[in-house]
């Protein structure tokens, strides 16, 4: 099977690749016929791919199976072809719904990397941690320009968006500057005691802690915010940190119940309702890396919004949301657009339900941008080119004439396929109401 990388095309952001050069040039040696689609845009250029020995060609239409990061746009979609990407269409997308019927009408076999898990369905390959450490910078970086826009001086003003860095190492020696600043002179009195909240505790999470762990950070307990502890005791010289899991999103709406994880995971809202309004007042930032669906209670509402901000003018503690998790109003329901690197935050007023993009207003600045992991391109392609190598000569050697139970297939990719010549595999027929 000849397999061909494609050049990514739906955002002039996106510059990742599936495979690096090296990776590439290893699995020719052995025996995988592999080419790249030409690209100006892409991180590794032309000439890296060529010198690593990768044929470039303009076109993949000699191709049997073609590798991208991001979906295929719908006129792309060839016959009997096999693609490999993030489909975005496991949750039922409306977005994607037209993508995933012209697959089934081409009889396109599809596998998505989201679905590329273990037995515990855990996810094998990801760029996750990239998006939380590119996340968590950003909304340090919107954090800066906000407080600079309302006259506060403070040391994240001088920090630049992630993608203005020439690389992950860049980005952190800037950080270390700005933790040394904090040492010396501390946090403005005007937003101490400075606090960050990260929900979830995954990949993304860990991304983001990462990133958060440069700074002189203090972590605290979440029962601790909301006593006067910290403007009782608390340290200009330090920032504050707190982690919050399911069970402080949520509380059982049946008075004497207690929290229990998989009975939250089964039965969600019909048995929980959200609790987690009750923080935000004491939150600076929130960088949200939480799985959501509509199952689930929202962990910030328009009507917190209003709450936060009954009128214009209103200065609660709350500045930023850096929504990593980019579910359009969805969990932060105040998210209601993803951004891109290009034009990354807006403010969104909570009385009129107006956007306005850039760090003036009343109202939140949201940091909502879906690809987050492309403003740090070279890093997160040389991590997932890593983890996904290993799975290719298994996908060339696929035979997907063959019944969806006999392809040659490992397991982990197995899970993987969503279509199989334009027929939905057993575990995702329920995306036939979707469509």
């Amino acid at each position: 099977m000849k397999i061909g990388i494609r050049r990514e095309d739906k955002s002039i952001w996106e510059r990742r690749v599936p495979l690096t050069p090296e990776d590439a040039r290893s699995l020719k040696a052995a025996g995988i016929d592999l080419v790249v689609q030409s690209s100006r845009q892409r991180i590794f250029s032309d000439a890296e791919y060529a010198a690593a020995g990768i044929g470039v060609q303009a076109d993949l239409g000699t191709c049997d199976l073609i590798m991208g990061v991001k979906e295929i746009p719908l006129g792309l979609v060839e016959y009997d072809k096999t693609y490999v990407c993030f489909a975005h269409v496991i949750k039922g997308q409306a977005h994607n719904m037209p993508l995933l019927k012209r697959m089934i009408d081409r009889r396109a076999t599809l596998f998505d990397y989201e679905r590329i898990v273990d037995e515990q369905n855990r996810r094998l390959i990801f760029f996750g941690r990239h998006a939380g450490l590119a996340g968590m910078l950003n909304s340090l970086w919107a954090l800066g320009q906000r407080l600079k826009t309302e006259g506060i001086r403070n040391p994240f003003e001088r920090l630049r968006q992630m993608r203005t860095y020439a690389s992950l190492s860049e980005a952190r020696q800037a950080l270390t500057r700005i933790a040394g600043e904090i040492r010396e002179k501390g946090i403005p009195d005007a937003v101490h005691p400075l606090t960050i909240g990260i929900t979830g505790y995954g990949n993304v999470a860990g991304g983001a802690r990462e990133i958060l762990d440069l700074l002189p950070v203090k972590m605290l307990r979440v029962r601790d915010l909301g006593h006067g502890l910290l403007q009782a005791c608390g340290s200009r010289r330090h920032l504050y940190g707190v982690v919050f899991r399911e069970e402080h999103c949520v509380v059982p709406k049946s008075p004497g119940s207690t929290f229990d994880l998989q009975d939250y995971y089964r039965r969600g809202r019909q048995k929980y309702t959200g609790c987690f309004a009750r923080y935000l007042p004491h939150l600076t930032v929130l960088v949200n890396c939480i799985y959501w669906d509509s199952r689930y209670p929202r962990l910030v509402s328009l009507k917190t919004c209003r709450n936060l901000w009954p009128q214009p003018g209103a200065r609660p503690k709350l500045r930023v949301i850096g929504d990593i998790t980019c579910d359009v109003k969805g969990s932060i329901e105040c998210n209601v657009k993803a951004t891109d690197p290009g034009n990354p935050v807006y403010v969104y007023a909570p009385l009129s339900g107006a956007i306005t993009d850039g760090f003036i207003g009343s109202g939140p600045v949201v940091m909502a941008v879906d690809i987050l992991p492309a403003e740090i391109p070279r890093e997160a392609s040389l991590h997932f080119s890593r983890v996904l190598k290993p799975l290719i000569p298994a996908l060339a050697r696929a035979d997907f004439q063959a019944p969806l139970d006999a392809p040659g297939l490992p397991a982990q990719l197995k899970r993987a396929m969503i279509l199989q010549r334009g027929k939905l595999a057993p575990d995702y027929t329920y995306l036939k109401k979707f469509l």
